[in-house]
């Protein structure tokens, strides 16, 4: 393992338009020295190299042969693979770009890989590092539901894969993460417009029962064919409910606590058929803005590997929760097909 002192030496492999920003941050994460990138285009290599330093390869083993100990996976999710098994096969420890791999058998071999190499491997969920699902996260809730959305124009980037492993993969990890368990029964709905792959998906998603008996849901839409970008996270749990937006990067917080007393004497009122449209329902909540800190997501995924790195714990995303991902992925696209919806 890496001493706590030494300097990381790191590199990127594949410099589009993610590959660029990794490149960047090992510039700038302390204890780190970018030493070389990987890509199939010289011209982009030789634009990032004059940029942020290092030298440029073409081939993974170059990158390997020079004298790595961290090196990020940025190249399209269908060459995941091959990088991912060379460099674990050397003891190189990797971040690779999310998801993890385009199947799940794909993913479980990287996972394998891994497991056998001893080097540490993360998979960039880099949502779990936004400051906004940082503040949700602090907020320690055990969600009953929770309704997801993220849309956006199309880009005409990540066009291997379809929106589930594009886009909602994203929410899928942080859907694991809260609910702390993969779904015990999926439903799916999507459509394909521009290409072969889903362009639009909604799914709801049932986790484990709960102590009380209550099958805790989650709602779940991705699309790449919206006018506009929107991100936002709605969680409600036995008495908090909130409600945040990456986009902005803020929220609002809604606890019932304060006022249970008061919410007791409103339930028996409705229980007799009292008229209580006077009523104001926010003032039956004790509502504050969610405090959201300031900080770049893709930076703070990378100090935290570092620090993974340096002391030997386990990665905050490791192998398994990627492979949990790609797997959740997996059974959406199949419950869209299985429900007759327009895929080709």
């Amino acid at each position: 393992m890496t001493t706590s002192t030494a300097t990381l030496r790191c590199g990127v492999v594949g410099v589009g338009k993610m590959g660029r920003h990794h490149a960047r941050l090992w510039t700038q994460v302390a204890g780190c020295d970018l030493v070389g990138v990987v890509d199939s285009s010289a011209e982009r290599r030789q634009q990032v190299i004059d940029q942020y330093g290092g030298k440029g390869h073409a081939e993974v083993e170059q990158l390997i042969e020079a004298g790595v100990d961290l090196v990020t996976i940025a190249t399209p999710t269908v060459a995941h693979r091959e990088a991912a098994e060379k460099l674990l096969a050397a003891g190189v420890h990797c971040l690779i770009e999310k998801p993890l791999a385009p199947t799940p058998s794909e993913a479980r071999a990287i996972a394998d890989a891994a497991a056998r190499s001893g080097a540490m491997l993360q998979v960039g969920h880099v949502v779990r590092y936004d400051p906004v699902m940082v503040a949700v996260r602090k907020l320690g809730l055990v969600p009953r539901f929770v309704e997801v959305d993220r849309v956006s124009p199309m880009t005409f980037r990540s066009v291997d894969v379809g929106v589930v492993l594009d886009m909602m993969i994203h929410d899928i990890d942080v859907l694991l993460m809260l609910f702390g368990a993969e779904p015990t029964e999926v439903r799916a709905s999507a459509v394909s417009v521009l290409g072969e792959a889903e362009d639009v998906c909604n799914a709801r998603l049932e986790f484990p029962r709960m102590a009380d008996g209550y099958t805790p849901v989650a709602n779940v839409t991705a699309s790449r064919l919206a006018m506009k970008t929107e991100r936002k996270i709605r969680v409600m749990s036995d008495d908090t409910y909130v409600s945040a937006d990456f986009v902005d990067r803020k929220g609002t917080v809604a606890r019932k606590g304060p006022n249970l007393s008061k919410i007791g004497e409103v339930r028996e009122l409705l229980k007799q058929g009292a008229d209580l449209s006077h009523l104001n329902f926010l003032d039956l909540l004790q509502v504050e803005p969610l405090g959201v800190e300031p900080g770049e997501p893709l930076k703070l995924q990378a100090e935290d590997f570092v620090d993974a790195i340096r002391t030997g714990r386990r990665p905050f995303v490791d192998a398994e929760a990627g492979f949990a991902a790609v797997r959740t992925a997996d059974r959406i696209v199949a419950a869209a097909r299985e429900a007759g919806s327009r895929m080709v």
